[in-house]
């Protein structure tokens, strides 16, 4: 059994079938046993089992509550940022 992978309320994701709108990015608004996503091309929304969900994503492209370290080639990567990377206080 695998570990659930995480998603933060706001993020952006990419779905392996396009929409019938033609659009394949969503929004996720909730978050837990089940996931509520919301097409940005319609603004249709959509409660899907997490499991469902976990198969269903290709792609997270982001999203306002997202830690830095959780996105690729983020600050994690290999750069420090932040106030410690400048020098402190000043």
């Amino acid at each position: 059994m695998t570990l659930p992978k995480k998603f933060y309320l706001g993020d952006i994701v990419r779905m392996r079938k396009p929409h019938p709108c033609g659009s394949d990015r969503w929004e996720v608004l909730r978050v837990g046993m089940d996931i509520r996503i919301r097409c940005l091309g319609c603004g249709h929304l959509v409660l899907m089992p997490r499991r469902k969900f976990e198969r269903s994503v290709r792609q997270v492209l982001g999203g306002p509550n997202r830690p830095p370290e959780d996105f690729p080639g983020g600050s994690a990567a290999g750069g420090t940022t932040g106030p410690a990377a400048s020098g402190g206080a000043g």
